[in-house]
């Protein structure tokens, strides 16, 4: 009698148990299938994957479905071998078997192992079950949907109230943990991860945290003669010179290397003849508060590569160029001559000697650190906040793994310091 229960109970187990194992897999599958690949192949005319894609745009609604099935099946499939097993073994004795068997079985065969295949083959898989599972979800969802809803009103008397169209985790924190995740396995290259950074950071960081400030800008006052004026404009190093009147802050216009030139040879080089003010450009001031995303589509959108960063009472802070913000991605370019990276060298003893200006990020980049930039630009703006004062010449301090000794000091402005890494010591974690 037992062995002819058994027997008939079987196939109805097989099959529900296949089922729960669909569902298991369809459920890890579908979350942990690369959206960016799925997005490449509904773009090349997949179906499977534009199906699978229209199931995680509502993809609370999908997996409260998925689990519903899911339950209703294994509810289902335990209630039959338990009246089942009840009838062959009388008493609680037929129940506690039941429960056993089905404990293992469920484990086992409708969860460990088609959600082990699926995280193998997460991509394949998804796209195998995109039809059963989107009909689960059309039959299932509105049942789905009013489980969420019965959710949420239980939750609003404590105060926690949930979004069902806020994302858990933002889309650049998404790649941007998948880059630092790939990067400790190996797979992307310091300096490519920086590349990526920077461009997620384009829309987080302010004009101010890249310019140069106003202290190191390459100015030439207006006042001068024609002669004066070319003199300085070609002995600089940049294409574009700020011009002044009076005072430094005071920018009337830029003078670009490239008219200068043509309006001299206009003159047939007479110098002296040269109206200088008739060839200015007009300067672009912006506010230090522009990010560097606005800032650089305003760059390709004006094709003007040059701009003046002031504060908001107008007064100059210092200049931003296309190129900067390029920087912020690519890092500084280098050639044979360059040392490890501008206003940074190596010192004796190990570690570096550091210009007060280096910003932290080129710093980071340049030797690998990781020095937080939250509450200060540049290296010298992070000693002067860690310390609450601004440090003597020959004061060390450590902080962040790191020993700072300022090495120069001008005024207010610190101008040098030496930084080098602490030895880390295991603590075993």
């Amino acid at each position: 009698m037992i062995v002819a229960l058994i027997a008939a109970l079987a196939p109805s187990l097989v099959f529900l148990l296949t089922l729960s194992a669909l569902l298991s897999a369809a459920e890890t599958s579908m979350t942990a299938a690369s959206r960016g690949r799925l997005h490449q192949l509904e773009r090349e005319g997949d179906r499977a994957a534009r199906r699978i894609n229209r199931l995680l745009g509502n993809q609370e609604t999908m997996i409260g479905a998925i689990l519903l099935a899911n339950n209703v099946i294994n509810i289902g499939a335990s209630a039959l071998t338990t009246s089942v097993l009840s009838v062959a073994f009388p008493g609680p004795l037929g129940a506690l078997i039941a429960t056993g068997v089905m404990t293992v079985l469920v484990v086992i065969f409708a969860e460990i192992l088609p959600k082990t295949l699926a995280i193998a083959r997460a991509d394949d898989v998804a796209r195998t079950l995109s039809v059963p599972t989107f009909w689960v979800v059309r039959i299932f969802g509105p049942l789905a949907d009013g489980a969420q809803w019965v959710v949420r009103l239980t939750l609003r008397p404590f105060g926690i109230k949930l979004d069902a169209g806020t994302d858990v985790l933002a889309a650049h924190e998404e790649i941007r943990g998948a880059v630092e995740y790939h990067h400790s396995e190996g797979l992307v290259e310091t300096r490519d991860r920086w590349m990526l950074g920077g461009v997620l950071d384009l829309g987080e960081m302010d004009v101010s945290e890249v310019m140069v400030h106003r202290r190191s800008m390459e100015t030439v006052d207006g006042g001068l003669s024609a002669r004066e004026i070319v003199a300085e404009t070609l002995a600089s190093q940049h294409s574009r010179v700020p011009i002044y009147r009076d005072e430094p802050e005071n920018v009337v216009g830029v003078l670009h290397v490239k008219d200068l030139l043509r309006a001299i040879t206009d003159a047939d080089g007479r110098i002296d003849d040269l109206d200088v003010g008739a060839i200015l450009r007009e300067p672009w001031f912006i506010p230090e508060t522009t990010s560097l995303k606005d800032q650089l589509a305003a760059f390709l959108k004006r094709q003007n590569h040059f701009a003046l960063v002031v504060d908001e009472y107008g007064g100059l802070q210092g200049l931003v160029t296309l190129e900067d913000i390029l920087e912020e991605i690519v890092g500084e370019i280098e050639d044979e001559h360059d040392v490890v990276a501008a206003g940074v060298k190596p010192a004796d003893g190990g570690g570096v000697i550091v210009e007060g200006s280096v910003t932290i990020r080129d710093l980071n980049r340049a030797m690998n650190w990781n020095l937080p930039d939250d509450e200060a630009v540049t290296v010298a703006g992070l000693l002067i906040h860690e310390a609450q004062a601004i440090p003597e010449v020959g004061q060390t301090y450590t902080f962040y793994h790191h020993r700072f000794r300022v090495e120069a000091r001008k005024g207010a402005r610190i101008t040098s310091l030496k930084v080098e890494p602490l030895p880390r010591e295991d603590d075993g974690e």
